[in-house]
């Protein structure tokens, strides 16, 4: 295989919504096929009676603490009061606040409105924000949080503000922009069913709310169990970071994510990690390796059919046993009961390999992935 190439072969799902096109392009760049179903899509409430409220409260009375959670919402914030005429008032009140940021983008956003924030988070996750506030003591102080978006049962996320206000702040909560499932779900469908059936290797998640959507609409469309499952086995779940991650790892799916939660340190984390990651079945002369959407055999990326493809996941799940043909005609899409079809997928799968003796018949009882010649005095 080509080392400038390194995701060759493989087949990465994209859940994102913004930016999605330069993250492809990242992946693509070396050598990955790329399937994208934005998971969700965010709505800004400019024209939002709630949010033009509680910014004309801000003015007239500044919080002592602002807290921004993201870039998009913040800067949509200024936005909104722009439009109302109200960004000048709005950028003195924040002025004479505490700004706290819970990450780089949100601190870029401070800084691009000419603001300058007074701490933020190694760890960019809001829960540090929430131990930094409470360290400090809170009991009293008026302090302005701009949400992002909606907690969901899929977010195991503590709600912020009610622990600000447990601990006696008075909180104003601010409401810039929510998020939606997409309107239209049939790429979201595509992409479960990617997901449910092995089509992909990997499928990546830049929020929480992809991962929150993706498995709502599983749930809502009877394929949660069969994404989780796997998402724990072959399909590996790649994650920004550990807030995006969390909502799988509260269900057992383990998950993987680069040092920095930046959107170019998650395409060369995939880059780094899908390699290694990938099986390698040694078949007779040839060494095999099954991926989402194809198989290489000897360093070849090899194009398979879905038929092929179904083949070869039940072949390669135990090397070297055999499976029956009522096992693979089970696992051939749309097949019927005629055992024959399996020999002419099996025929058609042999030629695709370039391999033939890569999958031997066992006479009378089916086919299995040859073993290794070294093995073959013991048979």
């Amino acid at each position: 295989m080509n080392d400038n190439m390194p995701l060759a072969g493989f087949t990465v799902g994209i859940t994102a919504s913004r930016r999605a096109d330069e993250f492809a392009m990242l992946l693509t760049r070396r050598g990955a096929e790329v399937v994208h179903a934005p998971a969700i899509r965010i709505i800004p409430l400019a024209d939002d009676r709630e949010l033009e409220r509680v910014t004309q409260q801000i003015i007239a009375s500044p919080p002592e603490v602002v807290v921004a959670t993201t870039g998009i919402g913040f800067r949509g914030w200024l936005e909104a009061a722009d439009g109302w005429g109200e960004a000048e008032n709005l950028s003195a009140a924040l002025t004479s606040a505490r700004l706290l940021a819970r990450g780089p983008k949100a601190k870029g956003a401070i800084r691009a409105a000419d603001l300058r924030e007074e701490w933020s988070p190694a760890s960019e996750s809001s829960a540090e924000v929430l131990e930094h506030l409470l360290a400090e003591g809170v009991a009293g102080k008026v302090i302005a949080v701009q949400l992002h978006g909606a907690t969901t049962e899929w977010e195991p996320i503590p709600d912020f503000c009610q622990v600000l206000r447990d601990a006696g702040a008075e909180v104003i909560a601010v409401p810039v922009y929510r998020w939606e499932p997409p309107e239209d779900p049939t790429l979201l469908d595509r992409m479960i069913e990617a997901i449910a059936s092995s089509a992909i290797d990997a499928v990546s998640f830049t929020s929480a709310p992809a991962v929150a959507s993706i498995l709502m609409r599983a749930d809502a469309t009877g394929r949660l169990d069969s994404i989780l499952d796997a998402m724990r086995g072959p399909v590996t779940a790649v994650c920004v970071g550990p807030v995006t991650s969390a909502p799988l790892e509260a269900l057992q799916v383990p998950t993987t994510a680069p040092a920095r939660a930046r959107l170019g340190a998650l395409a060369r984390h995939i880059v780094d990690e899908l390699p290694q990651r990938a099986n390698r079945i040694q078949a007779g002369d040839h060494e095999i390796s099954i991926r989402g959407g194809c198989v290489v055999v000897d360093g070849e990326v090899r194009a398979v059919s879905p038929a092929g493809m179904s083949l070869m996941r039940s072949l390669g799940a135990r090397p070297g046993h055999v499976v029956s043909r009522a096992e693979l005609l089970a696992a051939l899409p749309g097949s019927g009961d005629d055992t024959h079809a399996v020999e002419t997928a099996v025929a058609r799968l042999r030629a695709c390999l370039g391999a033939p003796k890569a999958v031997q018949t066992v006479v009378k009882r089916g086919y299995r992935l040859a073993l290794d010649p070294t093995e073959y005095a013991e048979l």
